[in-house]
């Protein structure tokens, strides 16, 4: 089990988060809540940039997308696509799936053709909590905007 955030700056999960690419002052919009998200993950992020995360609706640029994807939820691509135009160039989208075992997952097949579709880069997967899995995807410098 993951130790909880300790404190607003970070707390235990800090290293976790500054790994996945979160830096304080950054904006950082979230996707995809719902009641099997992970609070302490959040709650680290938010610990790390400093602010809350962004709901949904945000219209600003922003600098990273967190988003909770499981494999009933759609299209995949499509919805990387929409998302890229709401990041900053050089930004990334931290796409949260669930663990083997642990929902309905993705596979990784599945998240690198979307990727691809949508112009992202990935910089590595790993473990994020007990529940989820992270794959960063990158949004190339220059990507152009709709």
């Amino acid at each position: 089990m993951n130790a909880p955030a300790q404190s607003p700056q970070g707390g235990a999960e800090a290293p976790l988060v500054e790994r996945l690419g979160f830096a304080p002052e950054m904006i950082v919009q979230e996707f995809g809540f719902d009641d099997d998200t992970d609070d302490e993950l959040r709650s680290a992020i938010e610990g790390v940039i400093g602010a809350e995360l962004e709901f949904e609706d945000y219209t600003g640029e922003t600098d990273a997308v967190l988003l909770w994807w499981r494999g009933d939820d759609g299209d995949l691509a499509d919805e990387l696509v929409d998302m890229v135009s709401a990041v900053a160039d050089g930004g990334f989208i931290l796409l949260l799936t669930p663990r083997p075992g642990r929902g309905v997952e993705v596979e990784p097949a599945e998240i690198q053709e979307a990727a691809a579709t949508a112009g992202l880069h990935s910089s590595g997967a790993q473990n994020a909590s007990d529940d989820w899995r992270a794959v960063r995807l990158v949004v190339p410098k220059a990507a152009g905007r709709r």
